[in-house]
């Protein structure tokens, strides 16, 4: 597979949080290349792989959401008012170009005073004072646009220098493409054990799609696949990965720390780059649903450095997307 290509085509796709059904038609097609056996269910893209009803049952999990925003009222004047869908960062919104997903897709532009006009430049306004653009009279809009709708930041994604990739959605689309690859590694390998996919939705809101889905499920060991901070500048390496230095495992009261170790052995072992994450209490991922789930799931997390996240502007490395695919293609062709 075209692991760019797939990253790429899974960023332009529009999938706020529990609206997810362009991103998910999209994924399920690609699973489709690998097994017959998937559907939509409940809104989440499941899988299933290896031979059924063989222990241990894993479950590898990326979720499909993105974070983004929604229509709460149409102004007199024709202005959006809007309230966030998921972890929004307030700061970077003014002058970001979006697109309201009404009858008809509708862009706009969140509105901003120029910096000639701004009296006070530190403060960051509230959710409440932010309208958004459509260039449109309130009748106008509301032929189009209704209360509820989702908002998304403009779709775009973009090849940076070396393997660098910048774009919308990254998180978690690029832990999506992971999953894939993995399974496009090990598609002619005789799996020792029930293996099932699930792309879940409303990550962002509370894990909720990851809770029902490992309900049903119900696995004996639980691989989430999500993002977690890369270093920057500004930041400190106690709390951060590097870009480029390979999957990040997860070791932190709530997983399971035989699992984590057993990734850290497969990584060392096949000579694939890793990193250490280290997490004093839950995680904030997929995981912490997986871990507790009827009679409870071993849980691991494997997350890919990713920078400027819940941004239109999130960056990765596609060398950690491939060496966290190859990682998880390691511990399936292990597992008995």
């Amino acid at each position: 597979m075209d692991l760019n290509k797939t990253i790429m085509s899974l960023c332009l796709a529009k999938g706020v949080s529990g609206d997810e059904s362009e991103a998910a038609e999209l994924a399920l097609s690609m699973l489709k290349e690998y097994t017959d056996d998937c559907c939509i269910k409940n809104g989440n893209v499941i899988g299933h792989f290896g031979v059924k009803g063989k222990k241990p049952h894993v479950l590898i999990d990326a979720h499909i959401d993105q974070i983004g925003l929604v229509v709460t009222h149409i102004t007199e004047d024709g202005f959006l008012k809007i309230s966030n869908c998921g972890g929004i960062d307030r700061r970077i919104l003014a002058a970001q170009q979006v697109v309201v997903m009404g009858n008809v897709p509708v862009n706009g532009v969140i509105c901003s005073v120029p910096p000639h006009l701004e009296t006070d430049e530190s403060k960051v306004p509230e959710m409440a004072d932010i309208c958004i653009d459509v260039g449109m009279s309130k009748e106008q809009a509301e032929k189009v646009i209704s209360l509820g709708d989702k908002i998304v930041f403009a779709p775009h994604c973009e090849k940076l220098l070396g393997d660098r990739i910048s774009g919308t959605s990254l998180d978690d689309r690029c832990g999506v493409a992971a999953v894939l690859r993995a399974m496009d590694i090990v598609k002619d390998k005789a799996l020792q054990c029930e293996v099932t996919v699930l792309f879940s939705t409303q990550e962002e809101v509370g894990e909720r799609g990851a809770k029902i889905a490992a309900f049903d499920i119900d696995p004996d060991i639980a691989l989430a696949v999500d993002v977690s901070f890369a270093l920057t500048s500004d930041d400190s390496e106690l709390k951060c990965g590097k870009m480029g230095k390979g999957c990040m495992i997860g070791f932190s009261p709530v997983l399971d720390r035989g699992l984590s170790e057993q990734f850290r052995e497969i990584a060392v072992g096949k000579e694939l780059p890793y990193q250490t994450e280290v997490m004093s209490g839950t995680t904030g991922t997929n995981a912490d649903r997986f871990s507790v789930n009827r009679g409870g799931a071993k849980a691991v997390t494997l997350s890919i450095p990713l920078k400027y996240m819940h941004t239109p502007a999130e960056v990765i490395s596609v060398s950690d997307v491939e060496n966290t695919a190859r990682l998880i293609a390691a511990y399936l062709e292990e597992v008995k």
